[in-house]
């Protein structure tokens, strides 16, 4: 495949070493030095490339998805921290006709865990001495709070019926780390989720990536790893 990237942080690196690894060809990288770039002069640039990945940040999601749309390439928008503007992106999508994956995680265990969490959710939906809870724990770059992630755990739960709060920490080195626990009287019961690096982030980013070219509209990551599981590939 030939890829377009956005944001040359951490996991823009990595993301491009795994990708050049399993034989993909990365011919554009587009940064902060990019960043007075109308969404027409990136359009330009984006045209040709079979996919985009965006691990830039948040106040650049809607250049960059207009941008790949209109160029008509999907994008794989791994960026957090733009839940209020989903619906305009969303927008942009369904008007230019292009295709989108979003996650609050793109780690493929972090999407297994979203399942396990549902199935919790439901054993205890009826039992109203349990109290369900969400913690989770960054290191200190990390800049959103509460993570995309705990707040996909909190929206699962709530439809589950649970009221969960959600306690962040953000400290020196800490790996991302998720824990969902049920709390009663008599005893406690806890689901956790730790990443040990990003390259799990970073593998989830490619295959939705692979999985995207074809397809229109949005869709979530968990969706995706769902079909996958499925067959669908």
């Amino acid at each position: 495949m030939k890829l377009a990237l956005f944001g040359c942080g951490a996991m823009g690196r990595l993301v491009s070493s795994l990708a050049k690894e399993d034989g993909h060809e990365v011919s554009l990288v587009i940064t902060s030095r990019d960043a007075t770039r109308s969404a027409g002069e990136l359009e330009g640039m984006l045209r040709g490339h079979d996919a985009a990945i965006d691990f830039s940040v948040s106040d650049a999601v809607i250049t960059n998805v207009t941008s790949c749309v209109r160029a008509g390439i999907p994008i794989v928008e791994g960026t957090t921290g733009w839940n209020n503007q989903e619906s305009e992106v969303r927008q942009i999508v369904a008007e230019n006709g292009g295709a989108l994956i979003y996650g609050a995680n793109f780690s493929i265990g972090v999407n297994l865990f979203y399942g396990i969490v549902v199935r919790a959710g439901e054993l205890f939906q009826h039992l109203p001495n349990y109290a369900a809870f969400i913690e989770e724990a960054h290191h200190s770059r990390k800049r959103d709070a509460p993570s995309g992630t705990a707040l996909r755990l909190r929206d699962l739960l709530a439809s589950a019926g649970h009221d969960p709060p959600i306690a962040s920490t953000r400290a020196g080195q800490i790996p991302g780390t998720h824990r969902v626990g049920f709390d009663s009287i008599s005893d406690q019961i806890t689901l956790t989720h730790t990443s040990r690096s990003r390259e799990g982030f970073a593998a989830g980013a490619l295959l939705a990536a692979c999985w995207i070219p074809g397809r229109k509209g949005t869709y979530e990551f968990s969706a995706m790893i769902g079909e996958i599981l499925k067959g669908d590939r």
